[in-house]
């Protein structure tokens, strides 16, 4: 399975941000081509690590790496890319995008 880990810092305006997230880019998001589950955190996030700006993680689920890809490729997968620079510079947002394996 691959996974995609989306961890975005405080915004400046957090009505706007939660407001364009659950109305525009989510859905967005939903509609990308091999996309298995799309989980986000809920509620306070709380660092063992002492990273304080973090404002939400959200993960998307692919069967394998080449699908993930390949949404990604997709105009729908370029449209979630475009609007995340809406939500977030690059410079406010780690992405990281792996395959995982259970233990």
């Amino acid at each position: 399975m691959a996974k995609m880990t989306i961890i975005y810092q405080t915004p400046k305006d957090k009505a706007f941000f939660e407001q364009h997230y659950f109305e525009v880019h989510v859905p967005l998001a939903r509609q990308l081509p091999g996309l298995l589950r799309y989980e986000i955190s809920d509620g306070n996030l709380l660092s063992t690590t002492g990273h304080a700006d973090v404002y939400r993680v959200a993960n998307l689920y692919f069967e394998s790496m080449e699908a993930m890809m390949s949404a990604f490729a997709s105009d729908t997968g370029k449209a979630c890319a475009a609007d995340r620079k809406i939500l977030a510079a690059d410079n406010e947002v780690q992405i990281y995008i792996y395959d995982t394996k259970d233990l």
